[in-house]
């Protein structure tokens, strides 16, 4: 059975980044949630929909490039799906 999953950030917090990287952090934030569903078998929560998730807050190198920065990311939020 081919199962959909339908993801909307309304909101992702970046502090410290430079406005330009933000398209190619969300870019490879959409990749990351795309290869991670793809690879791994998540369950659906109690209610069918996680209206909130928190995925915390996380420490990057100065120099870290758009694409490390938004596989974090998704890194992040996958986990906190996951434990929902």
């Amino acid at each position: 059975m081919n199962k959909q999953v339908e993801i909307n950030i309304e909101k992702l917090m970046l502090h410290g980044f430079e406005p330009g990287d933000r398209l190619r952090i969300g870019q490879a934030l959409e990749q990351g949630l795309k290869e991670a569903f793809a690879m791994q078998q998540v369950g659906v929560p109690k209610g069918g929909d996680i209206y909130f998730a928190d995925a915390g807050s996380f420490q990057m190198q100065p120099n870290a490039k758009p694409k490390e920065v938004g596989n974090q990311v998704a890194n992040s939020v996958f986990r906190k799906i996951k434990e929902t």
